[in-house]
């Protein structure tokens, strides 16, 4: 098998992990039925044993441990994904706003945890300004992705990105979570940037100006397969 089929297999076999774990948990959320209890706890062992024959590196009773652990009671309980918002930023010379991240060293567009309290673009507008030192404007939402499925992440999150426009401030890198910030022509993105091919070119026609779609993760029948598996 080649490599990139290969970790094509293991991604999905890590979504089906995740989503047989928060189905199992949130299934314990709401039932007070030992015999039901004792089902969910079985689906979550299987759960485990996926993800560490993918991952290793832990045990998989830790791993039922661990997630047993997280779970709540009735509407607490359901398990969602998490979410991040992100910024595509472009200035008056059609550059795009990027940070390196201080954990990884990997170029991206800003992006953070949505935060309660916050609408999804008021949290655009905070990080961008946290993270950078720049003041921007949301246009409008270009994507709502999968991450999962796209590829980017290992655990179950939707990432909404937003289409913005600079309108001020200087060039600042937050000490804690950026090594260096800058704005980037398209021809000359610093290495190394994060899955350019999923989200560049798309990014750099908003700030030039096009009518992009919105871009998302169509439906399919089953959810568990690719396109190319049916």
């Amino acid at each position: 098998m080649a490599v990139t089929d290969r970790r094509a297999t293991e991604r999905e076999l890590l979504r089906w992990a995740e989503t047989l774990a928060a189905t199992a948990r949130t299934g314990l959320g709401f039932t007070e039925n030992l015999y039901e209890r004792e089902r969910f706890e079985e689906v979550l062992a299987v759960a485990a044993d996926i993800r560490a024959h993918v991952q290793g590196g832990f045990h998989p009773e830790e791993q039922v441990q661990e997630w047993l652990d997280t779970v709540g009671t009735g509407v607490a309980g359901y398990v969602t994904p998490k979410v991040t918002v992100g910024a595509v930023v472009g200035n008056d010379d059609d550059e795009l706003l990027m940070i390196q991240r201080a954990d990884s060293g990997v170029w991206l567009y800003p992006t953070g945890w949505a935060d309660v309290g916050y609408s999804p673009s008021e949290v655009v507008v905070k990080e961008v300004r946290e993270e950078t030192g720049i003041e921007c404007e949301v246009i409008r939402p270009i994507a709502i992705l999968d991450g999962q499925r796209r590829g980017f992440t290992r655990i179950p999150l939707i990432s909404i990105v937003f289409h913005c426009r600079a309108t001020g401030g200087t060039l600042h890198a937050h000490p804690l979570e950026c090594r260096d910030v800058g704005f980037f022509r398209e021809d000359a993105l610093p290495e190394p940037t994060a899955n350019p091919d999923i989200w560049a070119d798309q990014a750099f026609r908003a700030i030039r100006g096009e009518d992009v779609p919105v871009q998302f993760d169509p439906p399919r029948t089953p959810p568990w397969r690719d396109a190319s598996d049916t």
